[in-house]
């Protein structure tokens, strides 16, 4: 199993340099960027996130932002960036050189890569502050509502989807089922929308908070408030956020047990004399659940990343998330490579630990003797 380990740690490396290489190129082709997004707002084109930028429309830390007169070497700088006519190109000049776009491209990658290496993921453009900082402020959101959902979406699923195939076809199964599908139907933010004008002050109740993770004085709370108070605020997005999940999970669960109480070991254990509930837990459950833990790294890492966007934004949760998705159309290039590669590298940690789990539950199942 070592051995086994080892390669998988290895296996790593150039699927991350592969993952960030595709994203990388991609980012090259894609229209914009945060040239782009700064020369918009000085010319109040741009009302998104250049508008935003400290100091961008007084001048700030971007330099002279006189206009010039015509010729080849204006001609030059300028008609690369759409909007740039009539501005400086020695401005235009500091922009690419404050923003790392005096380089060649591929310096510029292997640059980003050897940063990554020593998990330098530099700073914000557009925000005064490191990206580490910006992941440290965004995490407790993301954290909160990935394990939380992670933790009740399996503590429903798998003893409703047992007792779904162990009664299948019974009157609970048939009115679980309907309950499944429309929570399956059901998008989640609508869902989540729904909640707020019933219960947070929408049209009906006002029972709980619509926006933050703690309340204004959660510091002054006592121990048991402030757990309390924590739990209030999760209460409604941790209730959109793990109807849709709950239901495929139920789903899962219930059909991987049909599938193994069908087979001929399960008769088998039956006529030596094993009860219903040892021949359940005793032989079908490891079986069975196998495929349960399969879908466990999906689950895990979209729901503590970027599975709750949607959620984040209706109950103004500021998660890593909704920190992705600004970045990204904001063109911040260090915040969305840094998340991006964060990401891909706890989603294969997660990966070589479901593996793990299964030679625990399963200790037929021998990853040794398996090319990776």
């Amino acid at each position: 199993m070592t051995a086994y380990i080892i390669r998988r740690l290895l296996f790593m490396i150039p699927t991350l340099l592969g993952i960030m290489l595709v994203s990388f190129v991609v980012v090259q082709f894609a229209p914009g960027g945060p040239v782009e997004r700064v020369i918009a707002q000085l010319s109040g084109a741009d009302t998104g996130a250049a508008s935003r930028i400290p100091g961008a429309g007084q001048g700030g830390d971007f330099g002279s932002r006189g206009q010039v007169q015509g010729g080849s070497q204006v001609d030059a700088v300028t008609s690369k960036y759409r909007g740039a006519q009539g501005l400086d190109p020695e401005f235009i000049k500091r922009l690419e050189v404050q923003f790392g776009f005096d380089k060649p491209a591929h310096e510029r990658f292997l640059l980003m890569l050897w940063n990554y290496t020593t998990f330098d993921f530099g700073r914000s453009y557009f925000r005064d502050v490191t990206v580490i900082q910006l992941v440290k402020e965004k995490l407790p959101v993301s954290m909160s509502l990935g394990i939380w959902m992670t933790l009740l979406t399996y503590l429903i699923s798998i003893p409703l989807g047992i007792r779904k195939a162990v009664n299948d076809g019974s009157r609970f199964d048939v009115w679980t089922s309907g309950v499944i599908i429309i929570g399956y139907a059901v998008p989640g933010f609508l869902f989540a929308i729904l909640l707020i004008i019933l219960f947070a002050g929408g049209s009906y109740f006002d029972w709980f908070p619509l926006r933050g993770l703690t309340s204004e004085n959660w510091a002054a709370l006592p121990w048991y408030g402030k757990i309390a108070d924590y739990f209030w605020h999760l209460a409604l997005p941790l209730t959109a956020m793990v109807l849709g999940a709950f239901a495929t999970m139920t789903l899962l669960t219930k059909n991987s047990f049909l599938d193994e109480i069908r087979k001929q070991y399960v008769l088998t254990a039956r006529a030596k004399g094993c009860t219903a509930r040892q021949t359940l837990y005793g032989h079908v459950f490891r079986n069975a659940m196998l495929i349960v833990i399969a879908g466990f790294p999906g689950a895990f890492v979209g729901a503590f990343f970027s599975g709750a966007l949607l959620i984040e934004t209706i109950f103004s949760l500021d998660g890593l998330g909704l920190l992705g998705f600004e970045s990204v159309l904001n063109r911040d290039y260090p915040v969305v490579f840094a998340t991006l590669y964060i990401f891909a590298l706890i989603g294969l940690v997660v990966n070589l630990i479901s593996d793990l789990t299964y030679t625990w539950i399963d200790p037929r199942i021998d990853f040794e003797t398996r090319e990776v």
